[in-house]
């Protein structure tokens, strides 16, 4: 994990922020987001039909972006920061399913950050890639501020 001051932000620009730690995605997980969202999609929560039909069943797209919180807390923390706030994405790609089981951990870059109401913006270009596959789960473009 990158421990830096709020001072320091502008000068990691292009920085590659390191991997997360690997996070299991099993199907306990799956049922509790889809129970959280109300989005009991067959592919998701149906274990026989989603094993016969896709070989097993797959997050949601939405857990997956969600588990970038849980991976920011390990690649980056501001140590003078009052607060941090999840500002949004300019981008998200869905690229590859996350099969139940599978392992999965994120990327991070930070790519921009510009000054916003007395604190900072960061731009981070996040990729959460699946253990053992080539094409990543997902890739992001996400924005997060920080305050004193």
């Amino acid at each position: 994990m990158l421990v830096v001051d709020m001072a320091e932000l502008p000068g990691l620009v292009g920085r590659d922020l390191g991997p997360s730690d690997w996070m299991v995605v099993d199907q306990d997980r799956i049922n509790r987001f889809a129970d959280a969202t109300g989005d009991h999609q067959w592919l998701h929560v149906d274990v026989p039909r989603a094993t016969d039909a896709l070989g097993g069943t797959i997050a949601h797209g939405f857990l997956t972006l969600s588990l970038l919180a849980p991976f920011s807390d390990q690649t980056l923390q501001v140590r003078d920061a009052g607060k941090g706030v999840n500002y949004g994405f300019n981008k998200i790609r869905f690229l590859a399913p996350v099969p139940a089981g599978a392992r999965v951990r994120s990327h991070q870059v930070l790519t921009e950050v510009e000054e916003k109401g007395g604190g900072w913006l960061l731009t981070r270009t996040v990729t959460v890639e699946i253990e053992g596959q080539e094409k990543p789960a997902l890739v992001a473009e996400w924005l997060t501020a920080v305050y004193p």
